[in-house]
């Protein structure tokens, strides 16, 4: 343990601990910008910088070690001026426009400025904006960045697929997408988890609110909307609704008083997914598909374009069943439209999703007898439904329990953890095991792969079912993605099915997630999700109701031809730009 004082107050800390984290624990905050604990803790934006007694120069706190006798203070005179004047330097380079910046209250600059009382700044604005393709599901606002290099960090360390970086030197320095590429030439996965980690305004999702609302307003229109179970773990955040009253069915209330015409809940498709994926998995298990390599799941499309630009030639081992959100879309263009006596092209689909990449996977193409266009048609993320809440002026206090609509209404705890690592590779063994049995095993037996944002790498289980030696693995954040793959094609482990998440701690973390900085709720947003499993009265996605009336109705059976022909894919359809190697990264960045 180091004993020291900071700001008149003693503390002891473990060895090795940052003079950031000694302050952190006495209950001593010290501003910061670019600090993201063990992944940028480079002390870049300089404004963590405190004094310590004896020395000349001002040091910064988040990678300066505490150590025994050393006397620091925090909010010094000189640190004090010096702090201020650091912001108001990172001011004159940043675009100040506020009150239209997508993080308006909820920005790290923001908030040290005000907090040091900064109202005016001394120094000529230099702005330096670049063009943007405003149509890419990610934006990026360059006049806003305020180079603090998280968002190459975040891309390069958990990720690993580096599609940001630095160019320049000293007040020409600047972040830009790597290699010289345009974002669309670039294999961005639109995982989105650098703008959850940017502390200002500058990265942010497309926003298709107004597309929403045109839908609303459009008299020929029937608008379907459904909402993905990580959203409710969610949502309440950001009007500080305690996590048990922030319910889908207060969700349900706010979009019908928004004006959508029908409401459901993805958990519906999520154990549709189950059924076509898992009775995929089986079949191919059975025919020896799996021998050399798993079958991958396939409901996240940022891992689906991590694998098509990273590892093109392991396409074919995704499952070919489609997403929850593209299955609730075909359903509601083919079954829901004979249903209610719509035309499909007279249907607005529209999707809440915790997710950026969920926009770039609505552009997957639906024909179907007369239909040709796509399953769903207007993405929203989590950020973008609460922005709709206020626009539509509803109290959030004042929503009520409602429920979905019917057909389609019925969820399980299965399809509910769907939201988090290791859910839905726990449905697809519980579903799995009847169709291999005829008998429901315990609803907990498959806890084994349950998964968490802090494991090294990815979860391993083998489960025996009716005789067969079933090895599975669940792996989230695609650097741990990438380490996986490279061990199986080196045939140092071997799976039968393999559950990949791109966003750490899965879909609760998601790129479209509010954002809170400096805080990781993946863990917290599981947690709830699986609670609500526990509570579920169907904990198995083949008991789910509706489900089964759809087959009965319109899809006959589980990989039936109407089945292959509206919730299956073929992944090679589309194209992914490919990843360049690191050499070619770097010698694309040279002048």
């Amino acid at each position: 343990m180091v004993k020291l004082t900071i700001d008149q107050k003693t503390v002891e800390v473990p060895e090795g601990s940052s003079i950031m984290d000694a302050a952190n624990s006495a209950g001593i905050p010290i501003p910061k910008l670019c600090f993201l604990k063990d992944i940028n803790e480079i002390g870049a934006c300089r404004v963590c910088v405190v004094e310590i007694e004896g020395k000349e120069k001002l040091v910064t706190s988040c990678n300066n070690l505490a150590e025994e006798g050393m006397v620091v203070y925090t909010n010094s005179p000189k640190v004090r001026r010096n702090r201020k004047k650091t912001v108001e330097m990172i001011l004159s380079q940043h675009n100040s426009n506020c009150v239209t910046c997508s993080r308006n209250r909820n920005c790290s600059l923001q908030t040290i400025t005000r907090n040091l009382n900064i109202l005016d700044v001394p120094y000529e604005k230099e702005l330096h904006p670049l063009p943007w393709n405003k149509n890419f599901p990610l934006i990026r606002d360059a006049d806003k960045c305020i180079k603090c290099m998280r968002c190459i960090q975040v891309c390069d360390k958990i990720q690993g697929v580096r599609v940001w970086d630095v160019e320049g030197t000293g007040s020409r320095t600047g972040v830009y997408v790597s290699g010289n590429r345009t974002i669309e030439e670039s294999d961005c996965v639109l995982c989105g988890q650098c703008i959850t980690h940017c502390p200002v305004g500058a990265l942010r999702e497309r926003d298709d609110t107004e597309k929403a609302w045109w839908a609303i307003e459009n008299k020929k229109k029937v608008t379907v909307v459904q909402v993905a179970p990580a959203v409710r773990t969610a949502w309440g955040e950001v009007f500080g609704i305690p996590q048990e009253e922030a319910t889908m069915g207060r969700i349900a209330d706010a979009l019908r008083r928004i004006g959508f015409d029908y409401v459901f809940d993805t958990v519906f498709s999520a154990d549709l997914t189950i059924m076509e994926e898992g009775n995929e998995f089986i079949e191919r298990y059975k025919k020896g598909d799996t021998k050399q390599m798993p079958m991958f799941t396939s409901c996240c499309p940022g891992w689906v374009r991590f694998v098509k630009s990273q590892y093109p030639h392991l396409t074919g081992r995704l499952s070919t069943a489609k997403s929850p959100q593209q299955m609730f879309g075909a359903v509601m263009k083919t079954y829901f439209a004979k249903k209610i006596g719509v035309a499909p092209e007279d249907i607005v689909t529209v999707s809440v999703m915790p997710c950026v990449a969920k926009k770039g996977e609505r552009n997957m193409e639906l024909f179907y007898e007369e239909y040709a266009g796509h399953d769903v048609d207007i993405v929203l993320t989590t950020r973008e439904l609460t922005r709709m809440i206020r626009t539509a002026h509803i109290d959030p206090l004042t929503l009520e329990e409602v429920p979905c609509d019917a057909l389609m209404a019925d969820g399980t705890g299965a399809g509910v953890i769907f939201g988090t690592t290791g859910g839905v590779m726990e449905a697809a063994l519980r579903s799995a095991y009847y169709l291999m049995t005829g008998a429901n095993p315990d609803a907990d037996a498959f806890c084994a792969v349950r998964s968490t944002r802090e494991q090294p790498r990815w979860k391993e289980a083998s489960f025996e079912i009716n005789g067969a030696v079933i090895q599975t693995a669940v792996v989230n954040g695609l650097a741990n993605t990438r380490a996986l793959i490279e061990a199986l094609e080196a045939g140092e482990v071997h799976y039968d099915f393999v559950e990949v998440m791109a966003c750490p701690g899965g879909c609760v973390g998601g790129g479209g997630q509010p954002i809170k900085d400096g805080f990781e709720l993946a863990g917290i947003r599981s947690e709830n999700l699986r609670g609500l499993d526990e509570k579920a009265q169907i904990r198995f996605s083949h008991e789910n109701a509706d489900v089964l009336r759809l087959y009965e109705e319109f899809l006959e059976k589980p990989l039936s031809h109407k089945a292959h022909m509206l919730l299956h894919t073929d992944h090679q359809a589309w194209e992914m730009p490919r990843s360049l190697s690191k050499e070619a990264l770097i010698k694309a960045s040279l002048p």
